[in-house]
């Protein structure tokens, strides 16, 4: 039988597709270190690629080469593009194992998986691994899918709508130019908004998202939230886990209604990971669930990247795939040693 993926990883003997994204927020400045680092990776193949077009040719690549591991290099809009090319072309049982490098201004889904700190010390830890002198540290996630009637399947680690979608786009304009990145970068667009919204801000970029939300087999729930989120992360950003749900399913649901009762302390409690003591009457919503309905007419973001929905065209659907599996560094629960069947 030939060995597994998972198998060459813990012999040592694994080959690695790296995808790299030379134009990531933390790669810019500091390109010529970081190449310098993946030329030291053993049994690699390095592409460029920092558009669409470019990241679905290097991961065709990587699969005809039967890579063990895909390493992306970049921030989680490079995680998304990379997530939706191979939904498209394999099943996720059929993956390689997965690492993200937080290259990005944004980088949620790689300091989920334990890769903190600068690329350089990320990709050295991770050699080290990746020839066997540390055990690999693996972990699953499930991969959120979102779809809508007449529009294509989108892939990623985290949809928002509301205010954290109007937040991130406007990102995209003066603040990102500021050149700060990483989670500094995310913190000042989040803190603006939601100060925003405690100073009773209502109109333009503060307004609410008027939706018909049901989870499940539920009936739909006509709601105005300043914002909704849903994830198959465990922590997001600043290590917060804003989520209370205690169902058994893989896809964690937030949204607070627009009439919350007491919204700054409240706020706090979310932020800090204790909305477990908020209550649904008040205006706090926090579940599990496979799957998740949307009826709206707004903007919404999946990984950083936005998209529009309309209800004219049927619910919008969040539910989970996968799961697939990823190489981390110091976070996460190390799972059995033959996840990943041998790629036919």
């Amino acid at each position: 039988m030939e060995p597994s993926h998972l198998d060459n990883l813990e012999a040592g003997t694994a080959t690695v597709g790296i995808l790299f994204n030379p134009l990531g927020g933390r790669i810019r400045k500091r390109e010529h270190s970081i190449r310098d680092e993946l030329e030291r990776i053993p049994r690699a193949i390095c592409r460029r690629a920092s558009d669409a077009p470019a990241i679905r040719e290097a991961i065709d690549a990587f699969l005809v080469a039967r890579v063990d591991v895909l390493l992306v290099v970049g921030g989680d809009g490079t995680v998304q593009a990379t997530l939706s090319r191979l939904f498209e072309q394999r099943p996720a049982e059929e993956w390689p194992v997965l690492a993200i490098v937080p290259g990005g201004t944004t980088n949620m889904t790689a300091l989920d998986l334990g890769m903190h700190g600068k690329p350089e010390m990320v990709l050295r830890e991770l050699r080290t691994r990746l020839s066997a002198q540390i055990p690999p540290r693996l972990m699953k996630r499930h991969i959120l899918c979102i779809e809508q009637p007449g529009a294509g399947k989108i892939y990623g680690m985290f949809f928002g709508l509301g205010l954290i979608a109007r937040a991130v786009i406007f990102s995209r304009g003066s603040i990102k130019r500021l050149g700060i990145t990483g989670e500094g970068y995310s913190a000042l667009i989040t803190v603006g908004y939601f100060l925003g919204i405690l100073l009773g801000r209502r109109k333009g970029a503060w307004a609410p998202a008027h939706l018909s939300i049901r989870h499940e087999q539920g009936e739909f729930l006509h709601e105005t939230c300043p914002f909704l989120f849903a994830s198959t992360l465990d922590r997001l950003l600043f290590g917060m886990r804003p989520y209370w749900g205690r169902e058994a399913a893989p896809l964690h649901v937030t949204f607070v209604r627009q009439q919350c009762r007491r919204p700054l302390r409240a706020l706090w409690r979310v932020l800090a990971g204790r909305g477990e003591i908020l209550r649904e009457v008040e205006g706090y919503h926090s579940f599990n669930s496979a799957t998740l309905e949307l009826l709206v007419d707004d903007d919404y973001i999946v990984d950083g990247e936005s998209y529009r929905a309309s209800s004219a065209h049927g619910p919008l659907r969040v539910g989970a795939a996968g799961p697939a599996t990823f190489l981390g560094i110091d976070a996460g629960t190390p799972m059995p040693s033959s996840p990943v069947p041998p790629s036919p």
